[in-house]
């Protein structure tokens, strides 16, 4: 495609310029209207333009980046160096703001994916300039339902139809409210935007037009934006026409069936691939799915597949007396794992008084709670099995404001044995009183069904899976199953529920695990912020976050949101407890390279700010910990944008920071005191701020802290501070306690 860049719109229609090659139409994009030239024409003398072919190109390249053109050549007449010297002030002035903040993307791995254009030809068409073959404007919209793959379109268009050179990057929208001046701006950069947040993704009419000025901006610098819009965030009436931002729709899914295939196919899962596509059960099981789920089908038909492989291999005298019961075929396993169970479910919570003829197949009431029990884990022993679903009965007895002491417990008495009811459920007990219930896709339809057709069961639901974790665990199934309970329908109302009923601790590996999931994890970044200005819940943001940034592979975009809203905990609370957890979480982020780059800003900022940021402090006292050999690290080359003498001044000089500076500046001292230069060098730069005003007690204080102290040169590092920072006049009235004998 061409690389072309789109003109900037002058800024004086008065002011015309020559035009390029004839008609302006046929250089600008056809968003931009071309100025009517008022001047009557002149007859041309200009011989014809000369086609560009294949064996006779228009330009030639020479030279790296020099070209000659068989023809005459038309200047354009404006300041070309002044333009690009214009665009380059203009980045750097966004740089300077908050912008937000994505992940690049690798080009050939997006176009290696999997991806089904069928039902999106014409929209996809519609995107494109049919001469260039590029995109049609520097902002695309698309405006689409939730989960039909809005987001792959928008990928999949930015890495087909943008130059090479482009950068690819999915942004966050780390916001309160769409805002064009925390659109981030850069040279040759396509950038891709999911806004789906009721709550702060909503896009009106303002913004809209806002983004208007952004694409002239984006134009200058060869650059993209695609927003991938839900619908019911899309507040803007009527028809838009905005110059430089086009407005998309897509209203269906690719056909569920041709993206398993795909995904199945590009996986290297050829075998079941053939078999799906030969099962007319399973087709119809997959019909109607939009793209978010027909993707997910095809991940547990893989799952299946190396289940049905597996048990295929497996000696039949290894087999347990469960599997004795005829070998599921392939098919018959894809169906279970495709199907809902709706028509079951129905029957198993249905009423128990049944028509004359007809088999009673609904669960009695301690039943339901051994199913729900089984649903969470797959297999345990008997003994934890019945204890869950007691602890679930009790919890939901509790809820309904308690029973009669004795009643529970006589009515599970009177009722049937526990296999039999461990049988009728539809798991199995082998011979060591080991349960299996092998059906983890009919346990989650179970947990969802319960969820969503008894409303008073949501909360004891809960109550009793956050009893049920041993550990906080985001790995750990009963930890899975809270997050996709609480986020189920998409809204904070359970969250808040849970956060009353958990532990922080906890509630982090809950929302850890659904911080990075593309339908909810923005709902969740958005409801930490919110909780952040809550003492309650801050110890729960601390524990997410620091759960976020201790994975090694998290990217740029969710650890910057991460540490913002540790910052803000750092800001708005006054809880002693809290703060400790916050500077915790920055010295676990300071032991790696990267975390210590981002810690590195917040104490810039905190200075160029020059306010007492609490934030800025806690990520300089975390940095103070970070060892290095020789002297600290804060002294070295890496963090020469730190004004250390300025920021130990401020420190040192508060009385709740400096207990903590001083006990890191012992350290230092300490640890350089076996090399005589760095003693005396880390020494000569901590006398700086000692000697400021107000410091005499922290002088004092570090010389205590520093008692019995000596270096390898047998120097007592308390008497040489002392001797350097009080003047001979005062030291009869202060010594220090290491002097006395």
């Amino acid at each position: 495609m061409s690389d072309t860049s789109y003109p900037l719109r002058p800024a004086d229609d008065s002011n015309n310029e020559g035009d390029r090659n004839g008609d302006p139409a046929t250089w600008l994009p056809n968003w931009m209207k071309p100025r009517q030239d008022h001047r009557p024409k002149q007859p041309e003398a200009s011989p014809a333009p000369i086609e560009e072919t294949p064996e006779r190109p228009l330009t030639q390249e020479v030279a790296p980046g020099v070209h000659t053109a068989p023809g005459p050549v038309t200047n354009i007449n404006s300041p070309v160096d002044v333009v690009a010297g214009v665009i380059e002030q203009l980045i750097l002035e966004t740089r300077k703001r908050d912008v937000l903040e994505g992940e690049e993307l690798n080009r050939e791995e997006l176009l290696a994916q999997p991806f089904v254009r069928e039902t999106w030809t014409g929209t996809w068409q519609e995107a494109l300039d049919p001469d260039t073959g590029g995109l049609r404007a520097p902002v695309l919209v698309v405006v689409a339902p939730r989960a039909i793959g809005a987001t792959t379109f928008a990928l999949r268009l930015l890495a087909e139809h943008t130059a090479p050179s482009t950068t690819l990057v999915k942004l966050q929208a780390d916001w309160k409210v769409p805002s064009r001046p925390r659109l981030p701006l850069e040279l040759r950069h396509a950038f891709q935007l999911d806004l789906k947040d009721p709550d702060t993704d909503r896009v009106s009419a303002e913004f809209l037009a806002a983004l208007g000025k952004h694409a002239e901006d984006l134009a200058g610098c060869r650059s993209h934006l695609v927003l991938t819009v839900a619908q019911e965030v899309w507040d803007v009436p009527g028809q838009v026409s905005r110059t430089g931002v086009q407005v998309l729709r897509l209203t269906e899914s690719p056909a569920a069936d041709s993206v398993v295939e795909a995904h199945l196919e590009a996986g290297g899962h050829h075998e079941p691939a053939e078999e799906i596509r030969t099962s007319k059960p399973a087709l119809s099981q997959l019909r109607g799915l939009n793209a978010v789920a027909a993707v997910r089908a095809a991940h547990r038909i893989v799952a299946v597949w190396e289940e049905h492989r597996l048990q295929q291999k497996a000696p039949a005298l290894l087999r347990t007396g469960t599997d004795q019961e005829p070998t599921k075929t392939f098919e018959d396993r894809v169906l279970d794992a495709l199907s809902d169970w709706r028509g079951e479910l129905d029957e198993l919570f249905g009423d128990r008084i049944v028509a004359r003829g007809r088999t009673d197949r609904s669960l009695a009431l301690e039943d339901r709670y051994l199913l729900l029990a089984l649903a969470v884990r797959q297999s345990a022993p008997v003994s934890v099995v019945s204890a869950g679903a007691r602890r679930l009965q009790e919890a939901v007895e509790s809820a309904n404001g308690g029973t009669t002491p004795g009643t529970a417990a006589q009515t599970a008495f009177a009722a049937r044995g526990l296999r039999r009811r461990i049988q009728d459920v539809g798991a199995t007990v082998d011979g060591r009183d080991v349960v299996l219930f092998d059906r983890p896709a009919y346990g989650r339809a179970v947990l969802e069904y319960v969820w969503d057709n008894y409303e008073t069961m949501r909360t004891p639901l809960l109550d009793w899976l956050a009893a049920l974790v041993d550990r906080p665990d985001p790995t750990d199934p009963v930890v899975q199953t809270l997050a996709s309970l609480a986020l189920r329908h998409g809204t904070r109302e359970h969250l808040n529920k849970l956060a009353e009923l958990t532990e922080p601790d906890l509630l982090g590996a809950v929302l850890r695990t659904a911080v990075h999931d593309e339908h909810v994890g923005r709902l969740v970044w958005a409801t930490l912020y919110q909780w952040a200005d809550t003492n309650g819940s801050a110890l729960t943001v601390v524990a997410t976050c620091r759960l976020v940034l201790a994975d090694p592979d998290v990217g740029p975009a969710a650890a910057k949101m991460a540490v913002v809203r540790l910052r803000r905990v750092a800001q708005k609370t006054a809880d002693a407890a809290v703060r400790q957890s916050v500077l915790a979480a920055f010295e676990e982020v300071a032991r790696r390279p990267v975390g210590r780059a981002r810690l590195v800003t917040e104490v810039r900022t905190w200075q160029q700010a020059n306010s007492a940021s609490r934030n800025g402090s806690l990520a300089f006292l975390a940095l103070m910990t970070v060892d290095s050999p020789g002297l600290p690290w804060l002294l070295s080359a890496e963090a020469s944008e730190i004004d250390v003498q300025r920021a130990l001044t401020e420190l040192l000089g508060g009385s709740e920071t400096a207990i903590e500076t001083i006990s890191r500046i012992t350290a230092w001292i300490r640890s350089c005191s076996n090399d005589s230069d760095d003693y005396q060098q880390l020494r000569n730069q901590l006398l700086v701020p000692l000697r400021g005003h107000r410091m005499f007690q922290a002088g004092m204080d570090l010389m205590q802290a520093l008692k019995g102290s000596v270096t390898a040169q047998g120097v007592d590092i308390a008497e040489d501070f002392y001797q350097h920072l009080v003047g001979s006049p005062f030291r009869e009235l202060f010594v220090p306690e290491s002097t006395v004998r």
